[in-house]
């Protein structure tokens, strides 16, 4: 199953840092998203990718963070 991995921060700079690092930690592009006005990144993955990207992201001190079934739309 797919998941959408979101993070909220306080400031747009720790959520543009925890953006970034996925990039660094090879998360491919085309599955992040950085809402620039909510502070917010998510992130598509598999089940197996979850526990990797919630690390990173809670590396960067978020105020919430959850992960809920990915939803086409």
């Amino acid at each position: 199953m797919t998941l959408t991995v979101t993070a909220t921060y306080h400031d747009l700079m720790k959520a543009t840092n925890a953006y970034d690092e996925l990039i660094s930690e090879g998360f491919p592009r085309e599955k992040l998203y950085l809402d620039k006005e909510a502070h917010q990144v998510k992130v598509l993955v598999p089940d197996e990718s979850k526990p990797e990207a919630e690390k990173i992201l809670g590396r960067h001190q978020p105020d919430d963070l959850w992960a809920r079934p990915y939803e086409a739309h």
